[in-house]
């Protein structure tokens, strides 16, 4: 039997079977006949049952996409789906999924004989804990927020609401994986003077070299136009920016190597207490943003250019998000520490 004799009932199961996006299109791509069938009125539920399989939950990113000022952060917003809220919900997914990938790496850094692939339910978790620190940093890191008002018994008790919707357990996998982020930023967004330090001495071993720190020695030539696209949560690089020759991928490569217009220790951002408080306040950009400065911004005067663009609020402005998980827990008689360290084991977090 050929594809264009399956009756409709019969194609629109295989449509349903499908687990991605890519793949419900290529099928659709297949004839004519899957074609119609798509395209008439199972089109959405097909698209958001293989979004659900794919980057789920779904209901979590519509919660970031919907998300606005008027509203509070804790109501759960239901809206009516739409393809151009797919669209939205799809690039949100994708920057999650890429948290996949990291976490393994990043959560056995040390022990290398437990390091493995996530199970689908660990992905499942750890999707939702990002797109909840997501939807967290959306609401309360913002101009809305600065330094001066951050500890106004209205805005923490904001806060709070929203941590209040989830479970102990589901909270302690928001703090597992935010360790993750936080080790990201602090080796290789923002890394320290002694980061570099090791890095450099790593690649080139045979170098005498001493790092110049805390300088003002980089004259790179102008970005690549393919850096300063705009990024897809609203943020744009200046196009008057300067920065690494190249691509972000060049750029990377030649961020620890000494040239006439290159000094490798112009990229650490300092030591102990100066380079705790850049990491308080970098914590505050959401789980997208993080991942597209890993990817597209190796050099420290990207990074910078970035954090510029989002306005004076953003600096010296720790985020807030271990503070009102902290006094969540004690209201409901649990110990912080208590959970990390649970995380630790492996009781509690993303693998508990």
């Amino acid at each position: 039997m050929q594809f264009e004799d399956l009756a409709n009932e019969l194609v629109l199961h295989i449509f349903h079977s499908c687990t991605s996006v890519e793949d419900v299109l290529s099928l659709a791509s297949t004839c004519r006949h899957f074609r119609t069938v798509f395209g008439a009125s199972q089109r959405l539920p097909v698209l958001y049952q293989a979004a659900e399989a794919e980057y789920g939950p779904l209901a979590e990113a519509i919660q970031i996409a919907t998300h606005n000022s008027s509203q509070p952060a804790h109501k759960v917003r239901k809206v009516p789906l739409s393809l151009a809220l797919l669209k939205q919900v799809l690039k949100i997914g994708a920057a999650a999924k890429k948290w996949e990938d990291i976490y393994p790496s990043k959560k056995w850094k040390d022990a290398f004989e437990n390091r493995r692939l996530l199970t689908p339910e660990e992905r499942y978790r750890l999707r939702r804990a990002i797109y909840r620190l997501w939807l967290y940093s959306k609401a309360f890191h913002n101009a809305r927020y600065p330094r001066l008002t951050r500890t106004q018994e209205n805005d923490v008790l904001k806060r709070v609401e929203l941590l209040h919707n989830w479970t102990t357990p589901e909270l302690a996998e928001l703090e597992d994986i935010r360790a993750i982020i936080r080790d990201v930023l602090r080796n290789q967004i923002c890394p320290s003077n002694g980061t570099i330090q090791r890095k450099f001495r790593k690649r080139h071993p045979e170098s005498d070299q001493q790092l110049l720190f805390n300088s003002h020695l980089n004259h790179p030539p102008p970005v690549s136009s393919e850096f300063q696209q705009h990024y897809h949560t609203t943020h744009q690089i200046s196009s008057s920016a300067r920065f690494a020759p190249g691509d972000a991928k060049s750029a990377h490569n030649m961020k620890y190597t000494s040239t006439p217009h290159h000094e490798p220790g112009g990229e650490g951002w300092g030591d102990d207490i100066p380079h705790y408080y850049i990491i308080e306040d970098m914590a505050k950009l959401d789980p997208g943003q993080i991942i597209w400065l890993k990817e597209n911004a190796p050099w420290k005067g990207m990074v910078e250019c970035f954090v510029n663009e989002l306005g004076d609020w953003f600096k010296n402005n720790g985020e807030t998000f271990g503070q009102t998980l902290e006094r969540v827990l004690q209201q409901r008689g649990e110990d912080v520490e208590e959970m990390r360290n649970a995380i630790l084991k492996e009781e509690l977090g993303v693998t508990g």
